[in-house]
């Protein structure tokens, strides 16, 4: 991953030993890692974007069998499960249920009428997907759940990549993907969860819209507003880039604008992204099946930013609480307008801005929200901005794989708490 131009140096391993005449050890190996660079670095952009994701995975893949071994026995079945049986819980089985026997024609309610838990929570399209490759292969989905997924991270990679080129030149957009890679929580992009389809299909809307391809988005945005629960933020980042481009349409955009199109963008990402309520809703003829679903993994109804003030007081105090979100919530916004941030342009800025706002809004802060941070990897780009340095690059993408670890043991690995329950990932 050497940087733009100007800065391909690296280290030929000639560095001389004590008498004068030969490499040293580390020299010698300093080469060997500056030839195997050089060598990656000739290859076509996509091999290099596959070969880096591939590394990723293969240690996510090795954290995962490690942490298989300590796993005790609960309610995913035996102590020290495989590889297919660790990555096969948690939510997975939730997607797994619904590639068995679909969704439940009503809500389950306990006497008092709140809902349970159920998997109307869970958005169809990855389940479907993996259903339609056992119609074509009959392999099931212990096999294909996880290939599925996999794959659509290994896509979800060249699109972030591209994504990034319309931004940066190839060396700062391939440490922004080796960012998105190791994140902590990337291990989620190869387990049966929808992450990787959602962020593949986010992150070609986010290309496209860019781009201003904003007709050939459409379709691509009701995906992704089938996969996972992004839909509103999209909407309403679209909505201001509208706004935005209109404001600006007076004074710097003088070519051809086609407002119709991003109007007819705008619509569209609005609708879908009520489109899983509304299914819900019609399958169960239940107004507040989905809203009413979702709020079972709550401890209270889906109340506007209750649930951060509520956790916060729980966790740091009625007073020093509410003091530590204020300060979380400006830190977040005065990173959002940094200035390495702004040179993604607006559109991923706003994406950014609107998840986040989405996060505060909505959110039931717990555990799972590391997870949930994913959507938000054009960050990943500009944090390889904030310095050119291989060193301080090499440091962030060394402390995600080290979080990695510390997310797969203490998150997926599943242990019972002292008084009940689990910390979910």
């Amino acid at each position: 991953m050497a940087e733009e131009s100007g800065d391909h140096s690296a280290v030929d391993g000639r560095t001389e030993g004590p008498g004068g005449s030969a490499p040293s050890p580390a020299g010698q190996l300093a080469g060997l890692a500056g030839r195997a660079a050089g060598t990656l670095a000739r290859w076509p952009w996509y091999a290099q974007v596959l070969a880096l994701w591939a590394a990723a995975r293969l240690f996510s893949t090795a954290v995962l069998v490690a942490a298989a071994r300590f796993q005790p026995a609960g309610p995913w079945g035996e102590a020290s499960p495989s590889y297919g049986e660790f990555i096969n819980i948690w939510d997975a089985q939730w997607y797994s249920r619904i590639y068995e026997d679909g969704y439940p024609a009503a809500v389950p309610r306990d006497p008092t009428g709140k809902a349970q838990e159920n998997e109307w929570a869970f958005y169809a399209l990855f389940p479907v997907l993996v259903r339609g490759l056992d119609a074509l292969t009959g392999l099931g989905w212990n096999v294909l759940a996880p290939v599925a997924a996999t794959l659509a991270g290994f896509a979800a990679a060249l699109v972030v990549y591209r994504l990034f080129r319309l931004r940066a030149q190839h060396g700062t957009a391939m440490w922004g993907l080796a960012f998105v890679a190791v994140f902590p929580v990337s291990p989620i992009l190869q387990v049966p969860y929808a992450e990787s389809l959602n962020l593949l299909l986010l992150a070609a809307a986010l290309y496209l819209l860019v781009s201003r391809r904003y007709l050939t988005a459409i379709p691509v945005v009701v995906l992704m507003c089938l996969s996972r629960p992004v839909g509103v933020p999209f909407a309403l980042a679209v909505g201001l880039v509208f706004v935005v481009r209109l404001a600006r349409r007076r004074h710097t955009e003088p070519a051809p604008w086609q407002a119709w199109r991003l109007v007819a963008l705008t619509a569209v990402s609005g609708v879908s992204a009520l489109a899983w309520p509304a299914i819900a809703w019609a399958f169960t003829g239940d107004l507040r099946a989905y809203t009413d679903t979702e709020s079972a993994w709550r401890y209270g109804d889906l109340i506007p930013f209750k649930p951060w003030l509520t956790m916060s007081q729980h966790l740091f105090g009625s007073v020093f609480g509410p003091v530590l979100l204020a300060v979380l919530v400006l830190a977040a916004a005065v990173y959002l307008s940094s200035a390495s941030v702004r040179r993604l342009g607006l559109e991923l800025q706003l994406w950014c801005a609107s998840y986040v706002l989405y996060l505060l809004v909505f959110l039931n802060p717990q555990t799972s929200t590391f997870r949930l941070l994913l959507p938000l990897f054009p960050l990943a780009l500009s944090t390889a901005w904030l310095s050119r340095s291989r060193a301080y690059r090499g440091a962030v993408a060394a402390a995600f794989a080290v979080l990695q670890i510390v997310w797969v043991v203490w998150l997926w690995r599943w242990t019972e708490l002292p008084g009940g329950g689990d910390y979910p990932p």
